[in-house]
């Protein structure tokens, strides 16, 4: 994997809290650390393409905005993690999909406007997958710890 130089890491730990809401915010970004706009889109475009960055966007409170969310733990074949991992990641409240080191070795969150679309989800991901042993674990206090990694 490609090392990271300062200027990479600058930017990294620029968009991870209060990343601009502006009509540019890259310029803002780029008139933070000194550097051009073109500079800094271009680097962020590397840094995804690279797997540093999976997504930029905003992190909304699902319970005040009418919604409901879960984590789930599957038990997946090795053979079968790709495929699983693939198809999950196809429904749009799917917001974090990993790999864990257990017998429940796939887990994801999944945020829907109600319960039941999330079951039904879970049901047509499970069809799709051939894995039945998916655990819905929802949420009835929902915890959020600001995630900053100084690089």
């Amino acid at each position: 994997m490609p090392l990271l130089d300062d200027i990479d890491r600058a930017i990294l730990n620029r968009i991870q809290s209060n990343f601009p809401i502006t009509q540019r915010p890259y310029l803002r970004i780029a008139d933070d650390l000194s550097l051009s706009e073109k500079d800094v889109l271009k680097r962020i475009a590397w840094l995804k393409e690279k797997g540093f960055i999976r997504r930029i966007g905003g992190n909304f409170i699902p319970e005040k905005l009418g919604f409901v969310s879960t984590l789930c733990a599957a038990r997946v074949p090795e053979d079968k993690i790709e495929t699983f991992a693939q198809v999950v990641n196809c429904y749009p409240g799917v917001t974090h999909n990993y790999q864990r080191d257990n017998k429940f070795n796939i887990w994801f969150t999944f945020i829907a406007p109600s319960r039941a679309e999330i079951e039904k989800n879970i049901k047509n991901i499970s069809q799709k997958t051939g894995i039945t042993e998916i655990i819905n674990m929802p949420a009835t206090h929902v915890f959020k710890i600001k995630a900053h990694f100084d690089l």
